[in-house]
């Protein structure tokens, strides 16, 4: 963070001293008695190279809020007690209800921000708070499974799993869980749960007559650009796993069809939905719609083969998408509701979500280090002020749906348990300790520069 270095601090004194002898009022700061553009801003957030360990600090608060609202354990909903005999189904059991819930996509997103993190700081905690909830959730289709049959559009504990509706159900559950695998933490058998979620991806979600992934919701044949991270990085984990191109290829496409009718080249941003029954596209750039954009992006090209014919295309959309979004940061770091809205609200999610695709991608080489690096670290320092001493986030907006008039979007409740927030924070921290592991910074003539390592 910005501080006077002893040389400037000694000059202000003498110029003090000299100025002021004989004199009862001190001088006055000018251009000829102080060296004014080395005065201390005012910034409202922390400015500056953030230390690992305090970023290390914000993810051990976040895991701990988690670890302990976040129980892994079957009850009976009416009479509150635990279920320990698994091989008789009780007709009221429920998996217990915590803060949060263990089989959405918020979550999914959550398991692999602690992957990640564990990954970046050595620390295993992270790792297994995945490890054991997935293996959790697995064991318990078979018991779950004849209650989901009997009714699947119920809302019960294993429903999502076991009678998914929607890419939602699907998508960040199914990578989360490739990612576990592959790093080996997960010892029990995932792959019957990752083959239905890619099934449903691939043969069950509704498309258009092009193969593009689509609902019928608010209006008929209307494309989401949330379901691009609802779908391609399963897809794209899918193709790592079995080294089937198929599945490379559709992640592609997807991303491909998607942009040619939802990104803005002009802007550098997507629009939020796009219906093709419309003639006029309202384009409203929500944030964190924008920010599973540019996720999906850095996912599919972390797995995508190099030769892949795909990939260039991928690249240029990832560079043109970062490239509208850095225009778009406030000076407080955060990231607007409406991005190009200055007066919709700061958002904590979506700004966690562009630290830790930018940071990636820098990381990876795909991104200039020197043009992206400082909007990263304003970025994180902005999000760790959103980090409650309990760990958790604030400023994070609910669950949306998609609206056509600005006041849908302005007005959006923000909320500590809109569960969005919490899987990008632990991305944007461990993406940001890897980034402090392979760069350098310093303050430079009183901005925060990328320096050469010597």
């Amino acid at each position: 963070m910005i501080k006077f270095s002893k040389s400037v601090a000694i000059l202000l004194i003498g110029t003090a001293t000299v100025s002021s002898f004989g004199q009862n009022t001190p001088p006055k700061a000018n251009d000829s008695t102080t060296p004014l553009h080395l005065l201390q801003p005012d910034y409202p957030v922390p400015y500056g190279q953030p230390k690992k360990e305090d970023v290390i600090k914000v993810l051990d608060r976040v895991y701990t809020y988690l670890d302990e609202t976040t129980p892994m354990q079957v009850i009976d909903k009416q009479t509150q007690q635990p279920i320990t005999d698994l091989t008789k189904f009780n007709a009221n059991a429920i998996i217990k209800p915590g803060d949060f819930r263990l089989t959405s996509y918020e979550w999914g997103v959550t398991y692999a921000g602690m992957l990640l993190a564990s990954e970046a700081t050595g620390d295993p905690r992270y790792a297994d708070y995945t490890n054991k909830r997935l293996t959790f959730l697995n064991s318990l289709r078979p018991y779950f499974r004849d209650q989901v049959n009997a009714d699947p559009k119920a809302n019960t504990s294993l429903r999502q799993m076991l009678a998914p509706h929607a890419l939602d159900d699907v998508g960040a559950m199914c990578a989360a869980m490739i990612k576990a695998g592959r790093a080996g933490g997960v010892k029990a058998d995932m792959r019957p749960q990752i083959d239905a979620f890619i099934t449903y991806i691939m043969t069950k979600e509704y498309r258009l007559s092009d193969g593009t992934l689509a609902r019928n919701r608010p209006q008929p044949n209307t494309l989401w650009l949330d379901d691009l991270f609802m779908s391609v990085p399963a897809l794209a984990q899918m193709g790592k796993l079995t080294n089937d191109r198929k599945y490379y290829d559709e992640a592609v496409k997807q991303v491909l069809q998607f942009s040619k009718r939802m990104f803005n080249k002009d802007k550098g941003l997507y629009m939020h939905g796009w219906v093709e029954g419309m003639t006029v596209h309202p384009q409203f750039h929500w944030a964190r719609a924008n920010g599973w954009g540019i996720m999906t992006a850095v996912e599919l090209l972390d797995v995508l083969p190099e030769n892949h014919p795909g990939r260039p295309a991928i690249l240029e959309l990832l560079r043109a998408h970062a490239h509208g979004l850095a225009a778009c940061q406030s000076g407080l770091g955060f990231w607007h509701q409406l991005l190009d809205r200055n007066d919709s609200y700061l958002e904590t999610s979506a700004t966690a979500i562009y630290v830790y695709s930018i940071a990636r991608a820098i990381n990876w080489g795909w991104l200039d280090a020197k043009a992206y690096s400082p909007m990263v670290l304003l970025g994180w320092n902005a999000v760790s002020t959103k980090v409650t001493d309990k760990g958790q986030i604030e400023g994070t907006c609910v669950g949306t749906g998609m609206g056509f008039d600005p006041a849908f979007y302005y007005y959006r409740p923000i909320n500590v348990y809109a569960a969005h927030g919490y899987g990008p924070v632990l991305l944007a921290g461990a993406e940001v300790i890897n980034l402090l592991n392979r760069k350098t910074f310093e303050i430079n003539d009183s901005s925060l520069q990328l320096t050469e390592k010597k």
